[in-house]
């Protein structure tokens, strides 16, 4: 059900185009049932129907028919009339930079007068127009009746399927691009990246620490117990340290402590390790591998080998991110709302 707001109409300024706009509306949807009918009556069968079951209306209407383009000019000389109303008033406060742009803009109100064929059809846009406009400041509202929600899914899952089309379009292209070596991947790399080298590397390592400090201090302790006991298995397994036990008197004892030495120093390097990722110390480790990833030009053939390698390395990162988004785009999230 379409609501009207009698607040907006009487309180806005543009009464007297509301008003207009109405009546217009009327007309408009009158003259396009007149020329549907009309084109339905002009088949031989419609008009024996009509003549012998409800003769009044081929009584009055066969007069209509044999003259529709009179009656047809009647209406188009009342929207040609209202269309250069707009069109003075439009001069009037300046609307348009230019005087002669408002007949380029509502070409679709010039065309639909036209009185030939399917041009009249055309004036539907011209009632899309007017109920564009009442909506837009909130005269009416049809945002809740069944045909602009009808209307409205089926406008919407057609947009995300084309542009999702297009964006994969052009996602694969980027991606062709990148793999031949295109300048595009150059530009990313050397225009894009590059002198963002300091802020990547910033964000990567607070990122890194705030992952190591989620995941590894709750579970600090459990960590530990698990490396010792790894470490104790491994080198229980070494021939080498096995053999310390068949010496005499202190065999056992140097095994054992070296054992519990070694267990606790690379539970202890571990922990080190992981402790400066989680905090700011991981700032220069973070940097040298963002400097990996994006060199400065160099000439050498050795550096040169490395920066082909990273090269390689890049391409292959920015390829996974834009196919991530690929996959993304492939989501229709249109079918959600069924």
């Amino acid at each position: 059900m379409i609501r009207f707001n009698r607040e907006n109409l009487r309180k806005d300024h543009q009464l007297i185009w509301f008003t207009l706009d109405f009546l217009m509306l009327g007309l408009l949807i009158l003259n396009l049932a007149l020329i549907v009918f009309d084109f339905f009556y002009s088949f031989a069968g419609v008009q024996g129907l009509l003549s012998e079951y409800v003769p009044i209306v081929t009584d009055v209407y066969q007069p209509v028919h044999e003259n529709f383009i009179f009656y047809d000019l009647i209406f188009v000389s009342i929207f040609l009339t209202e269309f250069c109303i707009r069109w003075v008033h439009a001069i009037t406060v300046h609307t348009y930079s230019r005087w002669y742009f408002y007949p380029f803009i509502h070409w679709y109100d010039l065309v639909g007068c036209v009185p030939v064929g399917t041009l009249r059809f055309l004036r539907l846009l011209r009632i899309i127009s007017i109920i564009y406009r009442l909506q837009k400041y909130k005269v009416i509202d049809i945002t809740q009746t069944k045909a602009y929600g009808f209307f409205a899914f089926y406008y919407d899952a057609f947009m995300e399927e084309l542009s999702d089309r297009i964006v994969v379009k052009i996602l694969s292209g980027v991606q062709d691009e990148i793999s031949r070596g295109s300048p595009l991947f150059d530009r990313i790399k050397h225009d894009i990246l590059y002198p963002r080298r300091t802020m990547i590397a910033d964000w990567l390592s607070e990122r890194v620490a705030e992952a190591t400090q989620e995941s590894y201090m709750p579970n600090r302790g459990a960590l530990r117990v698990y490396l010792e006991a790894r470490v104790d298995t491994a080198l229980q397994q070494n021939v080498e340290l096995s053999r310390l036990r068949f010496l005499p008197v202190v065999g056992p004892t140097i095994q054992s402590t070296l054992e519990e030495a070694v267990g606790d120093i690379v539970a202890t390097v571990i922990h080190q390790l992981l402790d400066d990722l989680a905090s700011s110390r991981n700032h220069g480790f973070i940097e040298d591998v963002v400097n990996a990833f994006l060199p400065e030009r160099t000439t050498g053939e050795g550096e040169e080998q490395g920066e082909d390698e990273a090269n390689e390395a890049l391409k292959n990162l920015i390829n996974e991110i834009l196919e991530e988004v690929k996959n993304q785009v492939h989501v229709k999230h249109w079918r959600g709302a069924l």
